[in-house]
């Protein structure tokens, strides 16, 4: 007779099978599990989860305040400046006179032109000594012309043998008179040699002239310089007599920027730097002949006309 098989129902510890869980075999083999441990894989990725979020949540923030400040920063370039108004300019000039020494007006009237202004010395052949040449007078003259064409006073270089030009670098050079007018009391001289950097004066009009105007008077005095005096006109159309009597001129300007001996040839200027006159003579009638406050300039339109130049 058949009999059916019969399962028994007493619980019995089961073995370690190769095909039970990882987790119950480190355990049945003593090691810990990682329940144990806390590091429940289902823990373990949710963590991972909530890391991932808020790495991208700050990477978000990030970029937002960047753009902010990318925005802000395109504004402030690009966003239209209020217009500068008349009380702007205003009060910008008015500070930078308060708070800088600005050179004056006659010093940038005398920078204009210094470099045109040179020194005449006039020799004669010493009585003495034949083979020397004896200075005999100095004076001043200005370079109008970009050929080295100097203007002066003839009683600077009257009954010269030779005459000798120093310019602004001190360079030197022989000149000889190409023209003259005695009666006027004005020489045109031509150097032999000029330097490279010449500037010539830029000659104005005297026509525009006021009394009471600033003018500027820069000379040898005495074969000082180049030296600078400032003044104003005194008067116009005024006539002088030379000491002798012998001279007469007429048409002057009156002027009391300090002139002396060595002063004769020299510009006189106006504030804008332009040559209006050439100093002719000074009013002293003691025997000193030194300044006492007037003194002469022919204009620049009769000392052009006189030596035969073209109208300035």
């Amino acid at each position: 007779m058949k009999r059916e098989a019969v399962f028994s129902k007493s619980t019995r510890p089961v073995g370690p099978s190769s095909t039970a869980p990882a987790a119950l075999n480190a355990s049945v083999a003593g090691a810990p599990s990682s329940v144990e441990n806390g590091a429940s894989p289902i823990r373990s990725s949710r963590f991972s989860q909530k890391r991932w979020r808020w790495d991208f949540i700050a990477v978000f923030l990030l970029g937002a305040l960047v753009s902010l400040a990318g925005l802000g920063l395109s504004q402030t370039l690009f966003s239209p400046r209020p217009a500068l108004t008349q009380k702007d300019i205003d009060a910008a000039v008015l500070h930078t006179l308060q708070t800088k020494d600005l050179p004056s007006a006659s010093a940038k009237a005398a920078a204009s032109v210094q470099g045109a202004v040179v020194l005449v010395q006039a020799y004669v052949t010493d009585p003495k000594n034949k083979d020397v040449d004896k200075e005999s007078g100095v004076g001043t003259g200005v370079v109008i012309k970009d050929d080295g064409t100097i203007l002066t006073n003839f009683h600077v270089i009257s009954g010269a043998v030779k005459l000798k030009i120093t310019f602004f670098d001190g360079s030197h050079s022989e000149a000889r008179v190409v023209a003259a007018q005695p009666e006027k009391d004005l020489a045109v001289l031509k150097p032999q040699k000029i330097p490279d950097d010449l500037e010539p004066a830029i000659l104005g009009s005297s026509q525009q002239l006021l009394p009471g105007d600033g003018v500027v008077a820069v000379g040898f005095p005495f074969g000082i310089g180049p030296s600078v005096s400032s003044g104003v006109v005194s008067g116009l159309n005024r006539q002088f007599r030379s000491p002798d009597g012998n001279q007469e001129l007429s048409g002057l300007i009156q002027f009391d920027a300090a002139a002396n001996p060595g002063n004769s040839g020299g510009p006189l200027i106006n504030m804008s730097g332009e040559v209006v006159g050439i100093v002719t003579a000074i009013l002293n009638p003691t025997s000193a002949r030194t300044f006492i406050g007037i003194g002469f300039a022919t204009t620049i339109e009769s000392a052009g006309a006189a030596v035969g130049l073209p109208p300035f």
